[in-house]
């Protein structure tokens, strides 16, 4: 089966038949176009996440001198770490979170969540229509991050640009579309770095109750140094806000092509918990993760030399049928959902709490603020493949 172009807006529009076809091959195939093999099933894609062999190696953007803030922000992730360094900041960020970060902001994102909407309701009345992704959906995960970390403006409203720009270096692209993008990374890493710098040297002197103050704290042995703690932060920006955004858009957009589904929703808030899985499923906010071969190594029987990047397709995990029952099918009360959408593994989401929290109380607000929400209009869908989402959903009722 011929490789899918991930610039294809056919298939942007609806990757999941041509993964179907995929899995029915082979459960990894080579891919010239991305440059490394892609693993479809969902067993497979589960190698690739979990394996030992295989691992996050972080190479510097290239050249070194025109990316040094986007690497430095990259270099001192937690996701780009493997064995003893990442043992140590997942350690640390743990600890950080475990201080009662998301007990503590669950009150204020369920309020948050439902005056948003509130807001989304009034402009619906008073224009016929709104933008429930400008309005709602891209604007909770970043108030959330910058209070998690204790952003406070101007830094505050320039996050989500910043996280925009930045992971537009994900995406596949060449000739002068790669060079804007990269410019554009380059120049929102080393704002972000510098927002974050000075975030760090005002806590040291002003603690707060929030996580960079945390991650500052304790002795030399058990803190994260400042690039570290510049680096943690653009993690939690970067995948706190995309996953969630994407989740948000994607998944309200699933409900309204499934009316039942989401009648069951405005019908059965009990079901809400259950929901927020099963949209995270059913269309990824992310729909690729790659590793690295440390040794020579295999997936699925598919041979991967040491030093060779191979992806997990995680939407195509999300729909192979050895792992769900009827996987194409929106099920809002699904109970057995292995889902990847938060990884798996040593680098599984250190964030999957908060972010599950976000779109349960969007959900939640949305269900019981407009329970006769419908679609005003066509979506518009982003042209990229890794990070998979909506640039406007607008709605009515």
């Amino acid at each position: 089966m011929s490789p899918f172009d991930p610039a294809d807006p056919d298939f942007l529009a609806d990757p999941y038949p041509v993964f179907a076809g995929l899995r029915s091959v082979a459960p990894v195939h080579e891919h010239p176009l991305l440059g490394m093999p892609v693993a479809v099933s969902h067993a497979a894609c589960s190698e690739v996440l979990r394996g030992r062999d295989l691992g996050r190696i972080w190479a510097d953007a290239q050249p070194v001198e025109e990316f040094g803030a986007f690497n430095l922000l990259h270099r001192n992730s937690l996701l780009e770490r493997e064995g003893e360094p990442h043992h140590r900041l997942r350690r640390l960020v743990a600890g950080a979170f475990a201080r009662g970060h998301v007990a503590r902001l669950g009150p204020w994102v369920r309020e948050l969540a439902d005056r948003m909407v509130a807001d989304l309701v009034e402009r619906i009345d008073a224009e016929g229509s709104a933008d429930l992704l400008a309005d709602v959906a891209a604007v909770l995960p970043v108030e959330v991050i910058a209070e998690l970390l204790g952003v406070a403006e101007p830094a505050r409203s320039r996050l989500r640009g910043w996280s925009n720009a930045i992971v537009t270096m994900y995406e596949p692209a060449t000739g002068p579309e790669a060079d804007a993008r990269r410019a554009g990374a380059e120049r929102a890493s080393g704002e972000f770095v510098e927002a974050l710098r000075e975030l760090a040297a005002h806590r040291r002197h002003h603690p707060g109750d929030d996580l960079v103050t945390d991650l500052l704290a304790g002795s030399d042995e058990g803190r994260v140094d400042e690039d570290e703690l510049v680096g943690t932060a653009a993690l939690l920006l970067m995948a706190g806000h995309e996953a969630t955004v994407n989740v948000l858009g994607n998944g309200v957009l699933a409900l309204l092509r499934h009316p039942a589904q989401w009648r069951r929703l405005v019908d059965s808030p009990g079901v809400v918990d259950t929901a927020v899985e099963e949209l995270i499923r059913y269309d990824p906010p992310l729909q690729l993760f790659e590793r690295t071969a440390v040794v020579d190594t295999e997936v699925a029987g598919h041979p991967v030399p040491a030093g060779t990047k191979i992806a997990a397709l995680l939407g195509a995990a999300a729909r192979d049928p050895a792992a769900f029952d009827r996987p194409d099918e929106l099920d809002i009360g699904r109970t057995r959902n292995p889902h990847l959408g938060f990884g798996a593994g040593v680098h599984y989401c250190l964030g999957a709490p908060l972010a599950r929290l976000e779109v349960a109380a969007a959900l939640d607000a949305l269900r019981r603020r407009l329970p006769d929400l419908r679609p005003a209009a066509e979506p518009g869908r982003r042209p990229d493949f890794v990070m998979r989402g909506l640039t406007e959903l607008r709605v009515t009722r």
